[in-house]
């Protein structure tokens, strides 16, 4: 059983490299397995945005579920749903544009709420502890420009970073970077291929 859940975080919808080259390789993890309990979930950040995370959201948390009102509990449900289907996954994909330098809002706010002490993640005497291991995470980062490697891709480190924080180590990028410079239909063919070849791998 494959259950896979992919972020889509691009502002374009359909028309997303990103989005695109996600659905191709979350469809390739399937089809290589014929399991008819495969699924895949689809957490669309932009059809179905989240708000910025507010001071009674997380306050909501902390609130045993029978003493919480009925608007903390809604509150507090948003980030449970958000969990359940992380926890539920056995894969994780996301589709990840560069914007400004950094990663979409509407993503920073998916990992606001799923990012829950305790939860996801513990203190411990030796430091924070992951509790989401076991998963397998792809990251298909398309960028207009060429950042691979440089100073300029903080991406890369903060993605890795967070998702080291919850547990989730077992992390490949899919870059398909220079997609508005000359010669961007080649890389973008690139990307492509890799996902090919992951999808085969996974026979």
């Amino acid at each position: 059983m494959n259950n896979i859940l992919m972020v889509q975080t691009s502002l374009n919808g359909d028309s997303s490299t990103s989005n695109q080259l996600a659905t191709k390789l979350a469809e390739g993890l399937t089809e290589q397995v014929s399991s008819a309990s495969d699924k895949i979930t689809i957490r669309d950040l932009v059809s179905k945005p989240l708000p910025h995370l507010s001071q009674s959201e997380m306050a909501s948390w902390m609130i045993a579920p029978e003493q919480r009102t009925p608007q903390q509990a809604e509150q507090a449900n948003l980030s449970e749903l958000l969990i359940e289907e992380l926890q539920s996954s056995d894969t994780l994909i996301i589709g990840m544009p560069l914007y400004n330098f950094g990663v979409p809002s509407t993503f920073k706010a998916w990992i606001d709420r799923i990012a829950r002490a305790g939860i996801t993640f513990r203190y411990t005497e030796n430091g924070p502890e992951g509790l989401l291991g076991g998963k397998k995470v792809y990251i298909v980062a398309t960028r207009g420009g060429m950042y691979q490697g440089t100073a300029k891709d903080s991406q890369t480190q903060y993605l890795t970073d967070v998702f080291a924080f919850l547990g989730l180590s077992d992390i490949h990028f899919i870059y398909a970077e220079g997609l508005n410079m000359p010669g961007g239909d080649e890389r973008l063919q690139l990307a492509t291929d890799e996902i090919n070849r992951i999808s085969e791998i996974n026979l």
